[in-house]
C-alpha cells in the first residue's frame, strides 16, 4: 500500500492518468456507442479513475473524505444489480459528482506542490482540464435525472441503462462538456433549462480561465526557479 500511495504522489503518475483519461474521453464513448464493451469493464474504468483518487494526497483528511466517496459510490454502483425495489441511480450519479469534484481538488494540490514546473506537471494540468470535462458530463446528467431534461437530442434514461450501468448517454454528455469547456459551440446540442445553461456557461468560464492561470503560475514558478 505504501508504494502504491508513492506512486501516484510522484510527478510521473500525471502520465498514467493522462492515459487513462483520454481513453476514459475519447475512446470509451465510441466503444460504449457501438457496442463493443461490457458492462463490467464500463464500471471498473470509473471504479479506477475514483480508487486512483484516495492515494494522491498524503492528507488524512483528504485520504478519509476520497476513501469514504469511493466505497459510498461503489456500494450505490453494486446495488444497481440488485432486486432492491429503491432507485439508487441519482444517488451514484450525485456522490460520482462530489467525488470528481475532490479528486479535482486533490489533483490541484498534486499539480502546484514544491512550486516546481517541469514536464510532468504541464502534463498534470492537462489531466485537470479533462477532469473537468468528465465533471460537466456527470453534472449535465444529474440534472437530467433531477429535472428530467438538460441537453437537446437525449430522452429519458432507460431502465435498462440505470440497471446495468451501461452509461450509453455518456458519450453526448461530455461530447457536450467538451464542446462548452473547449468554447467551440458547434450548435448540434444546446442546453434545454437554466441550470444546464448555467452549467454550460461555467464551463466555458473555466475553460477560459483556467488554461491563463495555469500557464501564468507555471511560468511564474519558472521564473522563480
Amino acid at each position: 500500500m505504501e508504494n502504491l500511495s508513492e506512486y501516484w504522489l510522484n510527478d510521473f503518475s500525471f502520465v498514467t492518468l493522462l492515459f487513462v483519461l483520454v481513453f476514459t474521453i475519447f475512446i470509451l464513448p465510441v466503444l460504449i456507442e457501438y457496442g463493443h464493451v461490457s458492462q463490467l469493464f464500463v464500471n471498473l474504468v470509473f471504479v479506477f479513475l475514483f480508487f486512483t483518487g484516495i492515494w494522491s494526497s498524503n492528507n488524512r483528511f483528504l485520504i478519509f473524505l476520497t476513501t469514504s466517496l469511493f466505497f459510498l459510490q461503489l456500494g450505490l454502483r453494486i446495488l444497481r444489480f440488485s432486486n432492491l425495489p429503491m432507485e439508487f441511480y441519482l444517488w451514484e450519479r450525485v456522490v460520482g459528482l462530489i467525488n470528481m469534484g475532490v479528486f479535482i481538488f486533490v489533483n490541484l494540490r498534486l499539480l502546484f506542490r514544491n512550486n516546481e514546473v517541469n514536464l510532468y506537471r504541464v502534463i498534470g494540468a492537462v489531466n485537470v482540464y479533462l477532469l473537468l470535462a468528465i465533471l460537466g458530463a456527470f453534472g449535465f446528467e444529474v440534472i437530467h435525472l433531477v429535472i428530467g431534461s438538460s441537453i437537446t437530442g437525449i430522452t429519458e434514461i432507460s431502465g435498462q441503462s440505470k440497471l446495468l450501468g451501461l452509461d450509453e448517454d455518456f458519450s453526448t454528455y461530455v461530447y457536450f462538456s467538451l464542446v462548452s469547456l473547449t468554447t467551440v459551440g458547434f450548435g448540434d446540442y444546446t442546453p434545454v433549462n437554466v441550470m444546464s445553461k448555467m452549467l454550460a456557461v461555467f464551463l466555458s468560464t473555466v475553460g477560459i480561465l483556467y488554461p491563463a492561470v495555469v500557464i501564468a503560475k507555471l511560468v511564474g514558478y519558472s521564473t522563480n526557479n
